[in-house]
């Protein structure tokens, strides 16, 4: 059977470093802690898990870190997973399972990462990650921020799902990072910009990153899923500075490299539902309802967008139309996803009230 170490780095995590560590501890064979600073009460909570606890001086630099951390791994393979991850029961045993079966030519095993939840529990966002790698491949982190593990070979793609949980309020650290950087002229690269653009997304200064993104497409490089993601992006900050002309021009940029999927198609649904352009609002979203969501998609997947979100919308231009019989279709279709959502609620009322009327 293979042995695994699973890898933390963690700063004043205690409010979810328990549940983490319990979550994964009966299958994993070693606990490597590395602690980048902390000031409450992580490092006392992860000594009642390991003794393997080590310090690491922050250099902000989260490779560096991790690096550090895969350093003293002493398993066949090295699981990876922050502090507000867990593994619900299913997946712990199907971790177990797979250290009994998996063979020693693989050199990584990807697992999928539910990252974000609507208010009922749906999964809102996931992408896929490899999260298991053998340790005698010296795989290594690169990138200060939202870093990467550079995996080659044999990579086996299980259905492990890794499933985050979230605590911690956006913080300023990351967007600090990249400034401090910027400020040092340090080269960027097409990398960094997407991600430096994230961050100012997130933060709402929305004309620095429309100057960003652009910058990343401008270099022409870049992996393709950050470049769809970040013609989304600019859209919705072109929606947002009221530059209509460039909203459209990105989503239709978004399909030069692939398929139309769902994220855009309800944008465009949405761009000429807002326009007033009923039918071609209509044939996009039926678009985006017809897509079948991809299962080894390695960059994010906002699945609202792949499920309720297409058919809620529907429901919404089907009424502007007075199709009232396929709009109660359609919200009954978003309500299988959302069936305590106050939209779906007042929709179904609305139009059993017009239904009842067009039978009379």
């Amino acid at each position: 059977m293979r042995t695994i170490s699973l890898c933390l780095i963690v700063k004043n995590e205690q409010s979810t470093l328990c549940s983490c560590l319990e979550s994964v501890r009966d299958a994993v064979d070693d606990i490597v802690i590395v602690d980048t600073g902390s000031t409450d009460e992580t490092k006392a909570i992860a000594g009642r898990y390991t003794e393997r606890i080590f310090d690491f001086e922050w250099i902000d630099d989260f490779a560096a870190a991790r690096n550090f951390a895969f350093s003293k791994a002493t398993g066949d393979y090295i699981l990876w997973l922050d502090a507000d991850d867990v593994l619900l029961e299913e997946d712990r045993h199907k971790l177990t399972e797979l250290k009994l079966a998996m063979a020693d030519q693989a050199d990584a095993v990807s697992m999928i990462y539910h990252y974000a939840f609507d208010e009922f529990g749906n999964v809102t966002m996931s992408l896929r990650r490899n999260r298991l790698v053998k340790r005698e491949r010296d795989f290594q982190w690169h990138g200060a921020v939202h870093e990467y593990l550079a995996v080659t070979g044999v990579i086996v793609n299980s259905d492990i799902i890794v499933t985050h949980r979230r605590v911690h309020r956006q913080s300023d650290r990351n967007l600090t990072i990249f400034e401090n950087r910027m400020q040092r002229g340090e080269h960027f690269s097409p990398r960094d910009l997407y991600y430096y653009a994230n961050e100012l997304s997130d933060h709402q200064m929305w004309e620095q990153a429309e100057e960003i993104y652009e910058r990343f497409l401008h270099t022409g490089q870049g992996w393709s899923e950050d470049i769809i993601a970040s013609c989304m992006k600019l859209s919705d900050i072109s929606e947002r500075l009221g530059k209509s002309d460039k909203q459209l021009a990105y989503l239709w940029k978004a399909m030069d490299d692939d398929e139309p999927r769902a994220e855009g198609c309800c944008r465009l649904g949405a761009y000429f539902l807002a326009r007033d352009r009923l039918e071609e609002a209509v044939f996009w979203y039926r678009l985006a309802i017809r897509r079948e969501k991809p299962q080894d998609l390695w960059g994010f997947v906002h699945d609202a967008y792949w499920t309720w979100i297409p058919h809620l919308q529907l429901c919404v231009t089907y009424c502007r139309l007075g199709q009232y019989a396929r709009a109660f279709y359609h919200n009954e279709m978003a309500g299988r996803y959302r069936p305590d959502d106050s939209s779906v609620l007042h929709n179904r009322r609305y139009l059993e009230g017009m239904l009842r009327d067009e039978a009379l």
